[in-house]
């Protein structure tokens, strides 16, 4: 299975952000597309966004209910397992923990899941406490579908597979299952500061 990849212009120069690039990245002003498949075409009249699982009961919304929801705008860095970095960019979405806040739960692990099939899996610390959102918006406008849109996780801690692109929900597990890229052998974590690309990095 390959990457589809557009408008990546390689590698650009990167005086001036020490502190900011993991080891063995390279910083892009470009936002290289990369899927493991086509991208999926959701109506907005059909989209919702549900948390399932160990929950006490599941909480869904549509899109006009998701888009009412307290959002703010995040500006972070991002990493890319395939090595590229973006720096200062700029989302528009709601946090997982105005999100998280509407069930009660006792695990410690979510599994989101998308349209395609696509699914990651993630600790619920690493997606709670401001380190995580659903995103609709990318740099002042509606998230493009190559990029993930209409709505995708960012988790900018970790490596980029994290931030699931067209994702629909969230479930939430007592055990951590790995997702798609988990179960072909990418790390179980992914944090671009120790290069967790592939189990046993």
């Amino acid at each position: 299975m390959s990457f589809i990849s557009r408008g990546f212009k390689g590698r650009r120069r990167q005086e001036g952000i020490s502190g900011r690039v993991p080891p063995g990245q390279y910083v892009t002003e470009d936002f290289p597309v990369l899927s493991a498949g086509p991208t999926p075409q959701t109506p907005l009249s059909t989209w919702t966004f549900t948390i399932n699982g160990e929950v006490d009961a599941p909480k869904s919304w549509t899109w006009e209910e998701f888009r009412a929801l307290p959002n703010e705008t995040i500006t972070k860095d991002i990493h890319c397992v395939t090595k590229w970095s973006k720096l200062d960019t700029v989302w528009q979405g709601v946090s997982l923990d105005v999100l998280l806040s509407e069930v009660d739960f006792g695990v410690d692990y979510l599994t989101a899941y998308c349209d395609g099939g696509y699914t990651t899996n993630l600790p619920i610390e690493d997606v709670t406490d401001g380190k995580a959102w659903v995103v609709y918006g990318f740099d002042g406008q509606p998230l493009a579908p190559e990029h993930g849109g209409p709505a995708r996780l960012l988790v900018p801690h970790l490596y980029f597979w994290k931030s699931a692109k067209w994702v629909r929900g969230l479930e939430l597990t007592r055990d951590d299952t790995p997702g798609f890229w988990e179960s072909l052998g990418y790390h179980d974590y992914g944090d671009p500061w120790r290069e967790q690309r592939y189990q046993g990095d």
